[in-house]
This record gives structure tokens, sequence and C-alpha cells, in this order.
């Protein structure tokens, strides 16, 4: 019977053969990825320790990861996780809120449940005002342009209105802002399920699977996911929502600490 250790090693490699060809298909080879990785490992063992109530020293992290004291002082002292650190409002993050709000509020929606075009500023539901309701420390025009250039959205030069192209925050441009998505999704579907894993948790975390099929049937199986997921995102998007503007209201500021994430994917190969 194989240890946990060769079944966690075995598993992640296999989770990381996708990550080993984008890595490569982008110029960064196995040299360059060994050097990055003893800083996530420093940032594991430096988290782990304090989970456990132990003190972090070097000496604790060196042994803890395999990664030499040497490199250990010289990677930073053991500053946090980045993944820990606060990120401010940035048209990228207030672009993407932006959209699930114009996707999940009732009056920016048709009888369809399509998203609407949008006048900058006007009487009624607009776009200047869908970005003040979230954050009042990015400018509009700011977040529009970078819904632009994303190929998100377009607007239209004779009646000034903006009009949402995707049904979801899926940057149709910008190489950086799709590897960021990458990051932020896989790392949460990845920590759901590791957690999971440990017994500790119990994360929604689950697929279907089917084999034996022709291309069509994945073709069609793969139109009938996006239904679904559209459908998902609405139910989960418009309860998001409301939780956010609730807590804003009644939760004190400390107590408003925590995130969350729901997603949904799709893989067909031969």
């Amino acid at each position: 019977m194989p240890s946990r250790s060769a079944i966690v090693l075995a598993c992640a490699l296999h989770v990381l053969r996708p990550l080993a060809r984008l890595l490569l298909r982008n110029g960064v080879a196995y040299p360059a990825f060994a050097a990055a990785m003893k800083k996530v490992f420093l940032d594991a063992a430096h988290a782990e320790l304090q989970d456990s109530g132990k003190k972090p020293t070097d000496s604790a992290v060196s042994l803890m990861s395999g990664v030499h004291r040497r490199d250990v002082r010289n990677l930073g002292r053991l500053a946090e996780p980045a993944d820990t650190q606060a990120e401010g409002e940035t048209p990228l993050n207030m672009a993407s809120q932006v959209v699930a709000r114009w996707l999940s509020q009732t009056d920016c929606l048709d009888d369809e449940g399509q998203p609407r075009p949008l006048p900058r500023t006007g009487d009624g539901p607009h776009f200047d005002a869908l970005v003040a309701s979230i954050s009042s420390d990015v400018r509009p025009r700011a977040v529009l342009d970078e819904l632009l250039r994303l190929g998100m959205a377009e607007e239209d030069p004779d009646s000034g209105q903006v009009r949402l192209l995707a049904t979801g925050f899926v940057p149709r441009q910008g190489f950086a802002e799709m590897a960021q998505l990458l990051q932020d999704n896989v790392h949460d579907h990845l920590a759901a399920a590791a957690l999971n894993l440990e017994g500790g948790h119990n994360y929604l975390e689950q697929s279907v699977f089917v084999d034996q099929l022709s291309d069509e049937s994945t073709r069609r199986l793969h139109v009938v996911a996006a239904r679904a997921w559209r459908q998902a995102f609405k139910t989960v998007m418009t309860e998001a929502q409301a939780r956010y503007d609730h807590d804003q209201q009644h939760t004190a500021p400390e107590d408003r600490i925590h995130r969350a994430r729901f997603g949904s994917y799709f893989y067909a190969a031969d």
C-alpha cells in the first residue's frame, strides 16, 4: 500500500501536467520553475508552522520545506504569501465586479434576463451609477476603458450607450488578465479539493464524467454545460450580491473578512 506521501506526490504530479505544458509553451523551463518553487514551499511551511502554533524560525522552515537555510534567508526572511495580501481597488477588479452586478441586478436586465445596454448617465439605471454603487475610488471612465480594452463591452459613439458583450467576466483580450483568472480560479478549486482530502472540510467539489463519446456529442455537452452555468451564475450571483449588500449595512468591517468563489468548468480530450 503506497504511503500518504507517495499518493499525494503522484496526485500533484498529475495535476501539474497541464501546468508544465503551459509553462513550456510560454518559455518557462524546469530550472526557472524549480527555483521559483522554493519560495512557494517556504511560504507553505511558514503558514503550516503558524497554524500549528509553532515559531516559524529559519531552522523550522528549512526542516519542514527541505529548502536550504541559505535560501530561506535569501528569499526574504519568510515574507507573507502573495495571495494573502490585501488587494486595492483597480480598474480590473472593478471591471469584474461591475460585470457581475450588471448580470445580476434586475433593473439592468431585459425581460429575457439578458443584460440591457446602459447609458453612461441618466435618471434610470446607468453605467456610471453601476460603478459608483460598488466604489467611488475608481472613475467610471477608467472602468469602462478597461472593459473596452478587454473586449467585454462596446460603447456606441452616437447614443453613448454601453453594451455588455460577455455573459460573465471572461476577457477576450489581455493575456495578463486571462492568466490572472486562471490563477485565481484554479487556486481556489485546488484549495477546496485539498482541504476536502484532508478531511476537515466538505466544500462543493464535484464533476460529471463520461467517455466513449463522439466529437459531436462532446460539443453538444459543452453547449448544455454552458447553459447550466448561466442559470447557476444568476442564482448564486443574485444571492452573493444580496449577502454583500446586507453585510455592508449590518456587519462591522472587522467581521467582513471572508471571501468565496463559485465556479464551473468543462473539458474534453481524446
